[in-house]
This record gives C-alpha cells, sequence and structure tokens, in this order.
C-alpha cells in the first residue's frame, strides 16, 4: 500500500495544476473566446481526475493484491488521462498565461530553445518508442518485482507511464506542433502501437503459469487465484488497448476522407502560434 504521505502530496499537486490551468483557461477565454473553448477545460480536469484515480485513490492501494488493478491503472494513465490532458492544451493555456503575468513582452519565453528541441522531443518515432518501451519494460518480470517492493519506485513508474502517455499522444493530438509528417501515418502510428501491446498481452493471458512472483503470496481480490487473476489483467489489457488505440485511427482515416474545411483549422492554427510565442498579425487577430 503507498504510503499516505506520498498519496497526499499527489492529491495536493494534482489541485495546484488545476487551479494553474483553470486561471490560465479563464484569462485566455476572456481575451481569445473562440480559440479555447469549454470542452478543453473539461477534458484537462477529467485527465487530472484520471490521474488522481490511477495513482492517489482507493483504487491505487489495491494493486498490490491484482495485476488486474494494477493493468487498470496503468491503461488509466496512458490512454485516459494522458490524452485527456493533452486535449485541454496545457502548454498553450498555461505557456500564455505565465508569459502575460510574469513575463514582459515574451522575452522570456522567445529566447528559451524550444524549436529544434520541441521538434525531436515529440517526432513520431521517438514518442512511439517511448510509449511502447514504457509498456514493455516495466511489465519485465524484474522492473515489476522492482517497483512492487519499492513505493518510491513504484512512483516512479506511474510517473513513466503518465510521461509516456503525453509523449505517445502528442502527434496524434498536437500534429501542427509536432511535425507528424502527413496525417494518415498517425493512423499507421496508433495501429503499430497496438503490435507490442497485443503481443504483451496475449503472453500474460496464455503462457499458462503466473510471471510475477509477488502476487503468489498476497490475498487475491475477487476469489481468483494469481494465473486467473494474470490471465484477466491480459485480456483487458488486449481489448482496451485494441479500442484506445484503433478508434482514434478510424476516426483519423474518416477525418483525412471527409471533405476539407480550412476555417475550421484556423483557431488550431492560431493556439500554435501562441505556443511558439509568435506574435499575431493583424489579420490572424481578426480572424479571432
Amino acid at each position: 500500500m503507498q504510503p499516505l504521505s506520498l498519496l497526499l502530496a499527489v492529491a495536493f499537486a494534482l489541485v495546484v495544476t488545476a487551479l494553474f490551468y483553470l486561471r490560465g483557461w479563464l484569462h485566455l477565454r476572456n481575451a481569445l473566446p473562440n480559440l479555447i473553448p469549454a470542452w478543453r477545460l473539461v477534458a484537462f480536469m477529467c485527465g487530472l481526475v484520471s490521474v488522481w484515480t490511477a495513482v492517489a485513490s482507493p483504487l491505487a492501494t489495491l494493486d498490490h493484491q491484482s495485476l488486474t488493478i494494477h493493468m487498470v491503472k496503468h491503461l488509466l494513465l496512458m490512454t485516459v488521462a494522458a490524452p485527456l490532458v493533452l486535449a485541454g492544451a496545457p502548454v498553450v493555456v498555461l505557456q500564455n498565461w505565465m508569459s502575460r503575468c510574469f513575463i514582459q513582452n515574451n522575452l522570456l519565453l522567445g529566447s528559451l530553445p524550444a524549436g529544434s528541441f520541441g521538434r525531436c522531443l515529440t517526432h513520431p518515432v521517438l514518442c512511439w518508442l517511448v510509449g511502447t518501451s514504457a509498456v514493455i519494460g516495466w511489465h519485465l518480470p524484474v522492473a515489476f518485482e522492482l517497483a512492487m517492493g519499492s513505493h518510491w519506485i513504484h512512483g516512479v513508474e506511474d510517473g513513466c507511464f503518465l510521461l509516456a502517455g503525453l509523449l505517445f499522444w502528442w502527434p496524434v493530438l498536437q500534429p501542427s506542433s509536432s511535425g507528424a509528417g502527413p496525417r494518415w501515418s498517425m493512423a499507421l502510428y496508433l495501429f503499430l502501437a497496438t503490435l507490442p501491446c497485443d503481443l504483451l498481452s496475449a503472453f500474460l493471458a496464455f503462457c499458462n503459469r503466473p510471471v510475477y512472483p509477488c502476487y503468489l503470496s498476497t490475498t487475491q481480490l475477487f476469489s481468483l487465484s494469481p494465473l486467473q487473476d494474470q490471465e484477466c489483467a491480459g485480456a483487458l489489457m488486449w481489448v482496451w488497448v485494441t479500442f484506445a488505440y484503433l478508434i482514434p485511427a478510424v476516426a483519423i482515416t474518416m477525418q483525412i476522407l471527409s471533405p476539407p474545411n480550412e476555417s475550421s483549422h484556423e483557431p488550431a492554427q492560431l493556439a500554435w502560434r501562441l505556443l511558439a510565442a509568435q506574435p499575431l498579425n493583424g489579420s490572424e487577430a481578426e480572424v479571432i
């Protein structure tokens, strides 16, 4: 079970993050009402709630008794919390607010080396490798047992899944800032991401032996044996990841095949001009 102090620290950090984002969202909403719709606020807050559920809620204290619960935590962080947080455009909201509150004329933001470094960090190949490596690496028996034996390493594991999820979903949800290439490549990106997850989940479901010794000596939830719990966790991962990755891939494909509507993309393009700390010209100001 995670120590109470760690759970309270996580909850406090999430509350502070929510307050900062809300302040920035209100500021940007008042200045540019068409740029930051209300659904982004709802998405970001739901993402933070998902992080709390996975890391600091009563559910988080049960993962030492059930691999299925442990798998639910990982899936919440990578496939629910991460895309919801990114859907809130937190970088645009927080950076724009901080630049107006603390930095005059964007001098500091304009000097940050965010261009080439940011493009390298959010390159689809790197993002795909980071997301896949986190899933496979932390489910290797050595790494898994190490995390289950230490509260702090367990916390690092949760943080890795969240950060890997944010990087993984960045090219999909923020393509204009990541140099993701043709939009159709994101459908292929998501499809390829299902393959290593499917291999891992199939192994857990069909290997016919418990993989993680830490669950052999614990009281299992739902009256399941360790092997049954492992099979349930593998099946859950298989189904969840398939839907979580392939549904967005289908949506992207349908978006590509639908008639283009250039005007619908103007707010998003202006948002990323703000992200790059570039001043808006007169014609762009009239759009918003």
